[in-house]
């Protein structure tokens, strides 16, 4: 991706913002040391994105979508683990529109109820997201829907902009990365529902592949450590997927340089209540 290509996906994450900014949240940032939770003095600043609208930074990408391209009567169709798909019923429900969104059986119960909650219909199908995928491509051949994908479009990616960080059962960007091309990967572990696609989307890669420095994996105790942390110190209950780059740093997967500042997107809410 070349210089030109970089200013004007910026541009556009910044047209997409004025769009989406009357439908989101601006969600709260939580400055902490540290040492706080046993780690080298150093501030450490938490985005709480998992606030957001639908409990996920999702919904960005989903008012995108929904605000800036054509919606057909038949409405929109999505594909998801539990995150994206709520918040396409959300904003489905906030403009509406028709939804149906498929989800895989790894699919928490919390989000399967939320995206009911907002009148869209959910199918359940498969065992993994790539499952629900080829079900909702069906859908929409079938109905003229227009199809949402959660993260191979670019007005997804325009709404979310986001990082990343790996569970060890899911390195879907780690085996990109390594093969120096999408590639199908394994697609496990305790945050499969909302970081395990069966590969990485081809529109972001390239990204990635310039900025992403490495990608780091951390392992379920780890995350399962972080989202006791987060209830812990700041009564923040966060899903697996989304305590994970949090994971990353406490279990040392991820140690920083000196003197580097620490940013961490707390991700995801939508999990079932706090069973510590």
């Amino acid at each position: 991706m070349n210089e030109s290509s970089l200013t004007a996906m910026r541009s556009e994450i910044a047209r997409t913002y004025d769009v989406i900014r009357p439908f989101i949240r601006r969600t709260p940032v939580v400055e902490l040391d540290a040492a706080d939770f046993g780690l080298d003095p150093r501030p450490l600043v938490l985005k709480l994105e998992l606030m957001q609208h639908t409990g996920s930074f999702k919904a960005r990408g989903a008012f995108s979508n929904l605000l800036t391209r054509d919606v057909p009567p038949a409405g929109v169709v999505a594909a998801s683990g539990g995150n994206h798909g709520v918040a396409v019923a959300y904003a489905a429900m906030k403009t509406g529109k028709p939804a149906r969104i498929f989800v895989p059986t790894v699919s928490s119960p919390a989000k399967m109820e939320r995206i009911r909650s907002y009148g869209a219909d959910l199918v359940v199908t498969g065992e993994r997201y790539h499952d629900a995928l080829i079900a909702s491509e069906e859908w929409a051949r079938e109905s003229g829907a227009m199809p949402v994908h959660a993260y191979n479009s670019m007005e997804t990616l325009w709404g979310a902009g986001s990082t990343g960080v790996e569970p060890e059962l899911a390195p879907t960007l780690y085996r990109a990365l390594e093969a120096g091309r999408p590639v199908d990967a394994e697609a496990g572990g305790i945050a499969a529902d909302s970081l395990a696609p069966k590969s990485v989307g081809e529109l972001m890669f390239p990204i990635a592949q310039r900025w992403v420095d490495r990608v780091v994996l951390v392992t379920d105790d780890a995350i399962v450590a972080a989202q006791r942390a987060l209830w812990d110190m700041l009564r923040v209950v966060a899903e697996p997927g989304g305590a994970a780059a949090f994971g990353a740093l406490l279990s040392g997967a991820y140690r920083p340089a000196a003197g580097e500042r620490l940013g961490i997107l707390v991700c995801g809410a939508n999990t079932t209540a706090v069973k510590w």
